[in-house]
This record gives C-alpha cells, structure tokens and sequence, in this order.
C-alpha cells in the first residue's frame, strides 16, 4: 500500500542546494552533513549534524533520522558514503536508494570500474596501472578514487606519464586520452534495476570537474548506452554516465557515478511534467511502481549555472537578508 507522507534523507549534501530545493517541493526533507556551513542544508526542512561516513555512528544515526522523519528514501549526494549506504541497505537498515556494495565499491575505484565494464561487455577507453605497457599516447594521469577533476594530468609521451604517476601523491591509472566530445547521460533506476529514464547532455564547460553549461540532446546511440549501463550493473536510484566519443574507437565510458551529476538542472529541466528525477524517488520512496519511459524527455533544453550564497546569524540561522535579490527570468512575450 503506497504512503502518502514519506520523508527523504539526503546525505553529503554540501552545496548541493538545487537537488535539495526540487526534492523539499514534493517530500519532507532531511539534509545530514557533518559540516554545519553546508548551505545546502538550508533548503531542507530539517538539518543535522552527524558523523562523517567512516565513524560506525554514521548509520545509527541516519537509521534515527528515518525513524524520526517516516523516511522513505535515502538519496547519498556524495561518492564517500555509497558503499556505506549499500551495506546498510543490503541489511536492511536503510532505504538507501543506491547499488548492491560491490558495485558500489567497483565504480568508486576507476580503474576496477574499468575492469567491470569490460567484463559486462561495455565500452571503456584502454587504460592501464602504472608500470604496465602503453599502447598510444598521448595518455591521461588519473588518481584511482579521484572526484572533482582533481590531479588529472595528460602525458605526451612515456616520460611525462611517469612523471605525473610519481608526482601525484595517490595511486594513479593511465588511460588513453578521448579525441572527440564528452557526454554525460544523467539517467534513474528503480528499486529492482529497472532503468526508468537516460537523459543525455553535452559538455559545454566544466569546472572543477562539474558540468556548468551544456544541452540536453536526444541522442538515441547515448540514451541506449545509458540505459545498457544502469541495467547490467543493477544501479538503483540516481546514476551519471561519462561519456566520449573519440573519433577512431568510437563511444567509451571514462566514469560511472551512482548519485546525481553535477548538472543536475539538465534532467530536471528536460523531464516532462511529474517525471522529473526527485518526484519520482519520492513516489517509489511512497511504494508506487513507475513504468520505465526511457527517452522520453524534450531535447534542446539548455542550462547555465552560477554560485549565490546565504547570510547566517549568530545562531546558524538564515536571516533572510541578501546582498541583492536577483531579478529571476524575463516573462515570456
């Protein structure tokens, strides 16, 4: 029987303050983050301080929070805790909407994702561990768990790649470097596996390893890689597909993430009326089952992102002041 008031816990929320903000219009919201300046936290209807991932206090006290909240749906906003997650919802402690621990743990490390991928069939670029033998290069210098676009490094040649492999102070992968476009299909599984949407988009310009411009496009050769990749590694709830197409191997994937994008405007604005990707977790958080509709969204939708920020009191409080009230768009004609 479907419940008609469910709460969504949404973790690691950072300044993740539009995913935040399109949930709390169709659910109650709980934001937890160990960091009380997180601002997204100020979209939710409640926040709270707990743990960080790796403190066994991390799940007791979010198991405390759904018991408290009625929630239906805990939705990570970060890679840290997934595999946490997983654990916990594999034990049933948690609605956790998020991949069994092994893939949970195999697309966090990129060069295991790489290894799944090509064991499930799927493209993905050569790559190689520092020390084994390069096919072309030039080549990207990876950190193996890195986010953010944090210490990537293209080599020319072999020098330059053992040079970065040894400046970079994590373990590190080598993977051929895309001559093409890079894509990124924001898609959404339900509870058993089912892809329910694949939206993909161009890249425009990222910064910091986050999308900041780009268009939704309706690329049939995308959406049924996104739809292949959810499905065959049983992705439940939000995933990102990263995407390039190089101009002699064709499509490869350089990254799975199983959580929102960093463009999360783009789903949301390309989805039709009632299935945009928060509305749908919080109907399935309330037990109703959603019929798939993959590549069922309006293409040529755009998205440009920008910062803002909030004034807090001496208690932590929004004070509603601001430096200046932006306009908002401009009516249609």
């Amino acid at each position: 029987m479907a419940r008609t008031d469910v709460g969504v816990l949404l973790t690691g929320v950072g300044k993740r303050y539009d995913i935040v903000a399109a949930f709390a219009q169709h659910a109650t919201v709980v934001a937890a983050d160990p960091n009380p300046l997180a601002p997204a936290q100020y979209a939710a209807h409640h926040r709270c301080a707990v743990p960080r991932f790796d403190d066994p206090a991390y799940v007791p006290a979010l198991r405390g929070l759904c018991e408290q909240h009625n929630v239906g749906a805990v939705v990570p906003l970060t890679d840290l805790d997934i595999e946490v997650l997983a654990h916990a919802r594999t034990v049933g402690q948690l609605p956790a909407f998020v991949p069994d621990p092994e893939i949970a743990r195999g697309t966090f490390d990129k060069y295991e994702a790489h290894l799944m991928l090509q064991r499930l069939g799927l493209p993905s670029p050569p790559t190689v561990l520092p020390g084994e033998p390069v096919s072309s290069y030039p080549v990207m210098v990876k950190p193996r768990q890195g986010s953010g676009a944090r210490s990537i490094h293209r080599a020319a040649d072999r020098r330059a790649a053992e040079f970065f492999v040894d400046y970079v102070n994590e373990p590190t992968m080598v993977q051929r470097l895309m001559d093409g476009p890079e894509f990124s299909i924001d898609c959404l599984s339900d509870l058993r596996g089912r892809c329910l949407n694949a939206i993909p988009r161009t890249m425009i310009e990222s910064r910091g390893g986050e999308s900041i411009k780009g268009t939704v496009i309706a690329d049939a050769e995308l959406i049924a890689l996104g739809q292949r990749v959810v499905q065959a590694l049983g992705v439940r709830g939000p995933c990102t597909v990263q995407v390039f197409r190089d101009r002699e191997i064709g499509l490869a994937i350089t990254d799975v993430n199983t959580r929102f994008g960093g463009a999360f405007p783009a789903p949301m604005y390309a989805a039709l009326p009632g299935r945009t990707y928060p509305e749908l977790i919080v109907r399935m958080a309330r037990g109703e089952e959603i019929e798939p509709h993959v590549g069922d969204f309006r293409a040529g939708i755009s998205f440009t992102r920008y910062f803002w920020q909030l004034e807090l009191d001496e208690h932590m409080t929004p004070t509603g002041r601001d430096i200046v009230r932006p306009p908002g768009p401009p009516a249609p004609r």
